[in-house]
């Protein structure tokens, strides 16, 4: 018999060989072709008296990407059009027997009377290393790239198909959780350490190791099918289980602040899974599974940071008619850290890098910084010593712009000064190409007015980076108005090959990420000036799903650089520029005590030289009045940090600056941590409903200030009770804003 997913073949010694490879895909996924046919596959190795066992690996170099996401949204949207026909009992009914489809599956493959053996040879990810998992005996190829986890909680689901049931019963529940919870792989060394595997062998004996062990008698038995099994670490209710409870809701809430139903389904099937038999804890699982798939944040997140982000990675928004680009030489004005890190990343990319500063010895230095970041990767096994060796070659540090000459992409990354840019960009083009690029690494500066430096603005775009670059996933692409559509192309390329996730935007002043981060920096300011207790607001900050509060990350920014900012808007802005409490807390904080942030250890926070940060003493002064915290509400101090980020988003949509709605949504997420959970601003806005947003909109306004007032799109949208993603589908629905 043959199979479109999987090779299959048994031995002279009876035992089967199932390779895992899925054609015209990179990696393997869990599919419903792949999942019926590894079912066909299990009853013919139990069905077979000939056969003794089977080994599954994978004939690509990964073993299995997990289950496919595209499959679980269609069934979740299959469950929606349900509800309308058969009713929601019926519906919920039913999905939650196709949520059972896999579980089943892999239950049946370790009862069927047949020793199993997993050979992983590469990473094994969700319903991946479940079905490793189900299998009764586990080896992996040592190799340091190589991840083994279930990463699921990162899109709002959690492992759904025994991974909640099995993982905690080979390693314990403390392990289990401090790998589902944050949906953290491990290595397949740490794997066998932990118990997830049995060996890590070296990936030449792999398959030898893993047929050995069914020839020499491996029982089709799991430990938990027998009778004498007992959970590693002790049961829930041992003196170890109740103290790994009690520290692990402790975590829960810490990290998560309850905005998360897949972390929280996590523990339940954990706990609840625990004090019954395996069969049992995999119906509460699947119940588990059935609420939390329906979820409006396992939706968003599935849609924004898997979805989404995986189309922009294949540069969605790349101009169709220009053809495919390479940048093989780079140029870096700057050696500072955005400088570096933009060389490191470019490097590690294959790309020859110039490295630019004002004198050699700056170069050096930022060529040495570069180097010591490719040493930390190296140590912690992200790349060989010799990948960074030659990435390290690469980087030509210099005080002459004469290395420019032959460069495909410029890319200035000095001061956030218009004058200084408007001088390096004419010293720059007087080295380069007619056909090269430059591209200003600016975060706030509009590039319609940079570009009036360069004699070619056709080839002047907006690169924006963020720090620090090496660990920042995206990119912000930034269109001015002459920027031609071979540039636009060229800089995707650019992004696509030093493996980032781009966004394109139209030239506005902060562009998107920054004007919209910006409102969440000047609600804390705003907040402060009415006098809420400034720990609260940094609390109401977190619990609102953002990675810091605002004061915090005012002071990481730089309280001057806010101000600088701010005294540029104000001299390009004139009249039209609108002061408000920000101004005022920024003069007072930069211009009369000169704290400005993390930077000179004075800010909002202090920051000495031993122990962690603390807010400033006197941070209370800033406050005219005092506000009694009992009598705040949480709830709406987080609302409004939510709120007026999406508020501006929508702005941004309604003046162009956006143009799709993917790009909002992973944009925000990746760029400036806005709450993941909710899938990012305009799911946000689509989720709460345009016209209750609009209502709280107005309410806002009238108890905080105009700040709050909704835009004309949004009027719009609640009077039609339209979506972003129903109206602006960017998969072919109208595009257009107006």
């Amino acid at each position: 018999m043959t199979y479109e997913n999987f090779g299959f073949e048994v031995d002279a010694d009876g035992i089967a060989l199932v390779t895992w490879d899925m054609p015209g895909r990179s990696m393997n996924v869990l599919s419903e072709s792949s999942m019926g046919e590894l079912a066909d596959i299990i009853e013919k190795v139990a069905g077979d008296d000939a056969i003794k066992g089977a080994v599954i690996t994978s004939g690509k170099s990964a073993f299995c990407a997990g289950a496919d996401l595209a499959m679980m949204r269609a069934m979740t949207e299959d469950y929606t059009r349900s509800v309308g026909t058969i009713g929601e009992k019926a519906a919920v009914k039913d999905l939650f027997e196709r949520v059972q489809q896999s579980s089943g599956l892999f239950r049946r493959l370790e009862t069927c009377g047949k020793p199993f053996v997993a050979a992983i040879n590469g990473t094994a990810l969700g319903g991946g290393l479940e079905l490793t998992l189900a299998c009764h005996h586990r080896v992996a190829a040592i190799n340091p790239k190589c991840q083994l986890g279930l990463p699921e909680s990162k899109v709002g689901l959690f492992p759904g198909a025994g991974g909640t049931q099995r993982l905690p019963r080979l390693m314990g529940a403390a392990q289990a959780l401090q790998l589902m919870l944050p949906g953290r792989g491990v290595d397949p060394e740490r794997a066998a350490a932990m118990g997830m595997i049995h060996e890590a062998v070296d990936p030449g004996d792999l398959l030898v190791i893993a047929k050995r062990w069914i020839a020499d008698g491996g029982a089709a038995q799991q430990p938990w099918d027998g009778e004498k099994f007992r959970i590693p670490g002790g049961a829930n209710y041992s003196p170890g289980g109740m103290m790994t409870w009690a520290a692990a809701n402790a975590l829960y809430r810490r990290e998560t602040y309850d905005n998360y139903p897949a972390q929280r389904a996590i523990m339940s099937c954990v706990y609840e899974g625990l004090m019954v038999p395996i069969d049992a804890g995999l119906r509460i699982e699947a119940r588990y599974f059935t609420q939390v798939v329906r979820s409006p944040e396992a939706g968003n997140m599935i849609r924004s940071l898997f979805l989404s982000k995986q189309e922009l990675d294949k540069l969605a928004r790349r101009p169709a008619a220009t053809p495919p680009s390479e940048v093989k030489k780079l140029g870096i004005i700057g050696a500072g850290l955005m400088g570096c890190g933009i060389a490191y990343v470019s490097a590690l990319a294959g790309i020859d890098v110039m490295l630019i500063d004002v004198d050699q010895a700056g170069a050096e230095a930022g060529r040495d910084r570069t180097g010591a970041l490719l040493e930390g990767a190296a140590k912690k096994g992200r790349l060989s010593a010799d990948a960074a060796t030659a990435a390290l070659a690469r980087i030509t540090p210099a005080s002459t712009y004469d290395v420019l000459e032959g460069c495909d992409l410029v890319i200035e990354a000095v001061f956030e000064n218009r004058d200084i840019k408007a001088k390096v960009t004419g010293e720059a083009e007087a080295k380069i190409s007619d056909d090269a690029v430059f591209g200003s690494n600016t975060s706030t500066l509009p590039i319609t007015g940079l570009a009036t430096a360069s004699s070619r603005p056709a080839n002047f775009i907006g690169i924006h980076f963020f720090s620090p670059v090496e660990k920042m996933q995206l990119v912000e692409i930034i269109t001015g108005k002459e920027t031609s559509e071979d540039t636009l192309a060229k800089a995707l390329d650019y992004v696509r090959a030093i493996r980032k996730t781009p966004i394109v935007v139209n030239d506005s002043r902060g562009f998107f990420t920054s004007r919209v981060v910006a409102t969440y920096l000047a609600e804390g300011h705003h907040m402060l000036h009415e006098g809420v207790p400034a720990a609260m607001i940094e609390n109401a900050g977190r619990m609102a799903g953002m990675p810091v509060g605002p004061l915090a990350l005012n002071d990481e920014v730089a309280l001057d650089l806010s101000w600088k900012i701010r005294q540029a808007a104000k001299a390009d802005l004139g009249d039209a520029y609108v002061e408000d409490e920000m101004d005022a807390i920024l003069d007072e904080m930069v211009v009369k005590r000169e704290r400005f942030g993390r930077k000179n250890a004075k800010g909002f926070y202090d920051y000495p030289k031993e122990g962690p940060k603390r807010l400033w003493a006197d941070i209370a002064e800033l406050s005219p009045d005092q506000l009694d915290p009992d009598t705040l509400d949480v709830r709406e101090l987080m609302d409004r940090f939510l709120t007026i980020q999406a508020l501006e988003t929508a702005r941004c949509f309604e003046e162009n600056v956006l143009t799709d709605v993917r790009e909002a949504d992973v944009g925000a997420i990746f760029g400036f941590g806005f709450a993941p959970y909710s899938g990012g601003p305009l799911s946000y806005i689509d989720w709460v409903g345009a016209g209750a947003f609009v209502e709280r909109c107005d309410r806002y306004a009238g108890l905080y200030g105009e700040r709050f007032t909704p835009c004309a799109l949004l009027r719009e949208m609640a009077g039609r009770n339209e979506t972003f993603y129903g109206r602006f589908d960017p998969h072919g629905a109208v595009r257009s804003a107006a």
